[in-house]
C-alpha cells in the first residue's frame, strides 16, 4: 500500500506510527507531495522551476538561517517533492493500491483533487482517508485540523474512516481541480468545506486585526494568527504577505532586526 500526504509533518509522523508498529506498511511506500497547490499558478506544471521556486521561497520567508550550507539544503528540498512526485508515478505503473490521506486544508484539499485528476483512469485501487474535524473520546471533544497534529500512537485509529474512491468519484474530484487550474486565482481556501480560488490578500485582514491592537513582533504576530484562526494556512503565506504589505507602506517597521521575525511591526 503505497501511502500519499500533502504535507512534512503529517508524513513524519507517519514513518514513526509504521516504526512504532501502529499501523502496517513500509516507510519506502511513504510519498510526501508537499507542493502547497494552494498557493500561486496551478497552470503551471508541478514539475515546473516556477513551482521549486515557490517552495523554495516559501521555505525561507523567516530568515533565520540563510547560509550557505542552509540555502543549499532547501535548495534540494524543494526538488525532493518532485522525485516524491516521480516515485509515486513508479509505484502507480506497478499496479501497487493507493492510499491518499488528507483534510480539510486548503492544501489538503488541492492535493487531494489534484491526485483524482492524476489518477482518474488508472486500474489502481485507490481509497483515501479523511481526518474528522473532531472526535468525540468519552466527555471530551477533540478538535483536528491537519495530520501534522497527529501523534505517530493515534494514527491506525483513523484506518477506519477509509474509504475506496471509485473512477466515477475520481473523475468528478479531478473535474474540480481543472476547474480551479481554469480560474487559476493566486490562492484557494476551504469555505464551509468547499474549495475555491480567492484574491491573493484574501487573509491579509488577519494581519491587520492584530496590529491594530498594538505594535508586535512579527513573530508574534503571525503565532496570534495561527493559535486564533487554524485554518490550515502556513506561517510562511503570512510571512510574505507581511513582506509585501511593507514594501507597498500598508504597516511599517517600528524596530528592524537581521532576523524578520523579530522585527517589531505597526500599522502605518
Amino acid at each position: 500500500m503505497v501511502e500519499i500526504l500533502f504535507g512534512e509533518n503529517g508524513a513524519t509522523s507517519m514513518k514513526r506510527a509504521i516504526e512504532k508498529g501502529v499501523i502496517s506498511g513500509t516507510l519506502e511506500n511513504i510519498i510526501c507531495l508537499d507542493l502547497i497547490l494552494d498557493i500561486g499558478d496551478i497552470r503551471e506544471k508541478v514539475d515546473s522551476t516556477y513551482r521549486q521556486n515557490l517552495i523554495f521561497d516559501m521555505y525561507t520567508q523567516n530568515g533565520y538561517d540563510n547560509s550557505e550550507d542552509t540555502l543549499k539544503e532547501l535548495q534540494e528540498v524543494k526538488n525532493q517533492y518532485i522525485d516524491e512526485h516521480n516515485r509515486l508515478m513508479d509505484y502507480v505503473l506497478k499496479g501497487e493500491p493507493i492510499r491518499i490521506w488528507y483534510s480539510n486544508t486548503p492544501y489538503d484539499m488541492c492535493g487531494f483533487y489534484y491526485i483524482c485528476d492524476l489518477l482518474k483512469d488508472v486500474s489502481n485501487e485507490i481509497s483515501a482517508v479523511k481526518l474528522p474535524g473532531y472526535i468525540q473520546i468519552h466527555d471530551v471533544i477533540v478538535l483536528y485540523q491537519s495530520w501534522g497534529e497527529i501523534i505517530p500512537e493515534k494514527f491506525s485509529a483513523f484506518i477506519k474512516y477509509g474509504k475506496r474512491i471509485s473512477q466515477m468519484e475520481r473523475k468528478l474530484f479531478g473535474d474540480d481541480w481543472l476547474k480551479l487550474i481554469e480560474d487559476n486565482s493566486p490562492l484557494r481556501a476551504t469555505i464551509n468545506g468547499q474549495l475555491i480560488g480567492v484574491p491573493v490578500d484574501f487573509y491579509d485582514h488577519l494581519i491587520y486585526k492584530y496590529l491594530k491592537v498594538k505594535p508586535m513582533k512579527e513573530i508574534q504576530l503571525i503565532g496570534s494568527i495561527l493559535e486564533n484562526y487554524p485554518i490550515g494556512v502556513g506561517e510562511w503565506w503570512y510571512a510574505s504577505r507581511i513582506e509585501h504589505m511593507i514594501e507597498n507602506n500598508k504597516i511599517k517597521i517600528l524596530e528592524d532586526s537581521d532576523m524578520k521575525y523579530l522585527r517589531i511591526l505597526s500599522n502605518i
